[in-house]
């Protein structure tokens, strides 16, 4: 099957987060044997205008706007140039895609405009709603409305969590139109086997991954290091090291463990390339994730692939990643006092570490590998594009 991949702002050629999804979902259906193409947007006037990865897949830049990084929210404008320089490589080249998988809602525009005329099916990934978006301090009312729009024009909606769903459904996307498709995570890149930064072997290690943002509970987590008396608590996020000085969330938490005088058991690391995430990974004795509200949180599946078990809020994704009991543990959001007690509790068995590790990567191992979310995901392809077909031939009957 032919599948193009629309990714306006997340080529595989980035690095982690969505980037990363985008290349591992693209590499997974090639090995399946489908033709993969990837549609991104020209960011960099120095970069060819296709270029194909060792696996086989062609990554196509589309020069529409300024070749130049534009943050995703700015990125609306030019859509209808994407859309308009996709439709006319479909139409008029020798390669038209079977399906189109567009990712985030601006792809997702450009894609369903690009498409309408020509007959190739839509699936659709928005990854995070604009409702979870609120922070960025964007037009909310129009970005939910335009998921809201193109949840119904599109031929089917995956999702990755049932928490995503009750979102899209929140927001009038129809429940017929969803399939849920976890993400996935690559255990050969995130796997226990590997070299760990270096750390100091008798004090406790708790890693927390994610952006700065005030939702993402890393407050709770500086708060809950006070029932944590022996061990340090390292942060991975926010902008490079010698920027964190001047950033705003940075400098927020920095004051906050000065504060509860845990300042000298908190290290805030800044952004790490997903290369060097799972040396960190298996540096930790467990990993902390602590949103208050959160539709799927990657570095609780990344930190279970490296075998270290994790505390996490019972909030979104996590409740459906996160095994309570078996793979790691779940406290209500925003009580640092129960997360305290819970970190506590694990730094100081090691048992009951091990136990939750060894769970953890085999959990990650057999129910998120790229494999079996690529057969998932081609299975939604070939039901979109046999119901198109059908659709098609009895309007011709």
């Amino acid at each position: 099957m032919r599948i193009a991949m629309i990714s306006e702002h997340a080529s595989p050629l980035g690095d982690g987060g969505r980037h990363t999804h985008v290349a591992d979902l693209s590499a997974a259906l090639a090995e399946l044997g489908h033709e993969v193409r990837v549609f991104a947007r020209r960011d960099d006037p120095a970069v060819a205008e296709v270029i194909t990865t060792p696996g086989g897949i062609r990554i196509v830049h589309v020069a529409a706007g300024p070749p130049h990084f534009l943050p995703p929210d700015l990125l609306l404008p030019h859509m209808g140039e994407f859309a308009r320089l996709l439709e006319e490589a479909w139409r008029t080249g020798d390669w038209t895609p079977d399906v189109a998988h567009a990712h985030f809602w601006t792809s997702g525009l450009a894609a369903v405009t690009a498409a309408r005329q020509i007959g190739i099916p839509i699936v659709q990934s928005f990854h995070e709603l604009g409702e979870m978006e609120a922070e960025t301090g964007g037009n909310q009312p129009t970005r939910t409305g335009y998921e809201r729009a193109l949840g119904r024009a599109v031929d089917r909606v995956v999702a990755q969590t049932q928490d995503e769903v009750r979102g899209l459904v929140r927001i009038g996307v129809p429940r017929a139109s969803l399939t849920v498709v976890p993400a996935g995570v690559d255990s050969v890149r995130f796997s226990p086997e590997g070299p760990a930064v270096e750390r100091d072997p008798d004090r406790p290690r708790i890693l927390s991954v994610g952006r700065l943002v005030e939702r993402k509970g890393f407050g709770d987590v500086i708060q809950a290091m006070r029932y944590v008396p022996r061990a340090e608590v390292v942060v991975i996020g926010g902008p490079p090291a010698d920027q964190l000085p001047a950033d705003p969330g940075a400098r927020k938490l920095r004051a906050l463990a000065e504060k509860l005088q845990v300042g000298d058991r908190f290290k805030l690391v800044g952004a790490v390339s997903e290369a060097d995430l799972p040396r960190w990974y298996r540096s930790a004795d467990l990993l902390v994730a602590a949103p208050w509200e959160e539709q799927f949180e990657p570095s609780a599946l990344e930190a279970m692939a490296c075998g270290v078990p994790v505390i996490g809020t019972s909030v979104g994704g996590l409740t459906e990643t996160v095994v309570d009991g078996l793979t790691g543990d779940l406290v209500p959001a925003r009580d640092p006092r129960a997360l305290g007690g819970a970190l506590r509790r694990l730094v100081n068995d090691r048992v009951r570490r091990f136990a939750y590790a060894t769970a953890a990567l085999d959990r990650a191992r057999q129910a998120y590998s790229w494999k079996r979310v690529a057969a998932q995901v081609g299975s939604v392809y070939a039901t979109v594009t046999g119901q198109r077909k059908n659709s098609n031939t009895e309007a011709m009957a």
